[in-house]
């Protein structure tokens, strides 16, 4: 694994804590309820270090969806598993960290946000092609060119291929802390069934 500079370290922390902080804002005030000069005090950073991170705030919003992710803690997690894990193995541990209960309420929480304000879809759906990346660049890493890049990427598009409509609701899946309710659609499974079948059907070869 590539070791992360002090500096990287920095840099990415700055990024989370605006983020985070627009993230908060928008649940608490709604997007309109608040200015780029709002996460900035709140933060205790200036304008032009929110410009080197974000081009507006619907951007940073979005972003903030997803910044409860650890990802040193992630990697020095993934490199524990044997060496002998098939990639398949380390798709799906990767898979169960990243995708955490909070993260995915978080996700549903941008979702919901995106359809009263129209203007962070975009964002919403970039703040998802940011963790699909993420999750690549782990993997290939890990693979160290164990593995043909071309079974690489159809293994992770297969998975992140089903996360948005698991968020937005097509799938007939209880999100983590989601209880059954008189609404709630017949045969419904929960979260970990999901996923157990999604990974099934990827080790039959689908």
């Amino acid at each position: 694994m590539i070791k992360r500079t002090l500096r990287h370290l920095k840099k990415e922390a700055t990024e989370k804590s605006l983020a985070s902080i627009a993230f908060e804002l928008t649940l608490e005030h709604g997007l309109d309820g608040f200015t780029v000069e709002d996460i900035v005090q709140k933060a205790g950073y200036s304008r032009r270090t929110f410009a080197n991170y974000f081009t507006c705030k619907e951007e940073a919003v979005a972003r903030g969806a997803t910044s409860v992710q650890n990802t040193a803690e992630l990697e020095h997690l993934l490199t524990e598993l044997p060496e002998h894990a098939s990639l398949l193995d380390l798709l799906y541990q990767l898979i169960k960290m990243q995708l955490t209960t909070e993260l995915i309420g978080r996700l549903h929480q941008l979702l919901l946000l995106s359809k009263t304000y129209p203007v962070l879809e975009p964002h919403y759906l970039g703040a998802m092609h940011q963790m699909q990346t993420q999750a690549q660049e782990t993997l290939l890493d890990l693979s160290d060119g164990k593995y043909d890049e071309i079974y690489t990427y159809l293994l992770l598009n297969s998975i992140y291929g089903t996360i948005l409509p698991l968020i937005d609701g097509r799938l007939n899946v209880l999100l983590p802390g989601q209880a059954v309710t008189d609404d709630t659609k017949e045969g419904a499974v929960t979260f970990d069934q999901f996923l157990e079948t999604v990974f099934d059907h990827l080790r039959k070869g689908f």
